[in-house]
């Protein structure tokens, strides 16, 4: 299937695609009711976390279950099959370069699958704080 525009523009129009996910903005909201302050899409960090704190060096990213080929719920679409391939790979092989950059520097890396969240977001969002405070604990020993 052919692009309506120009590659340029249809570059221009992707960057305008707002990086925080309404999923996010749930998590976030409910770890702030719950007392967690953590910088979000830190732009300074390798792979802009979703959640970060630099004190602890704590790094959360939430993973779409698309955008990163969940192996349980991701799917490839039916057009244009050789480009979603490679572009969902490339996505896979990404977050396995930030996963061992963080891992190399000490860096505590959480990933949370989208399911997780939408399965049972009280538990996913426990599982974040837990992994924080155990981050916190490690830091301060």
């Amino acid at each position: 299937m052919t692009d309506i525009v120009d590659k340029n523009t249809r570059s221009k129009m992707m960057a305008n695609i707002k990086s925080v996910s309404h999923l996010e903005m749930i998590v976030n909201k409910k770890l702030w009711g719950k007392g967690v302050r953590a910088r979000r899409n830190v732009k300074d960090l390798f792979g802009k976390p979703d959640w970060a704190i630099k004190k602890y060096k704590v790094v959360i990213f939430l993973d779409s279950c698309f955008w990163h080929a969940c192996p349980i719920h991701g799917n490839l679409p039916k057009n244009n099959k050789e480009f979603w391939e490679s572009k969902l790979r490339r996505n896979v092989e990404r977050d396995i370069e930030v996963t061992k950059y963080y891992q190399d520097r000490e860096w505590k890396i959480l990933r949370v699958w989208e399911h997780e969240v939408k399965g049972d977001i009280e538990k996913a969002v426990n599982k974040i704080i837990k992994f924080i405070n155990d981050a916190k604990k490690l830091n301060l020993k």
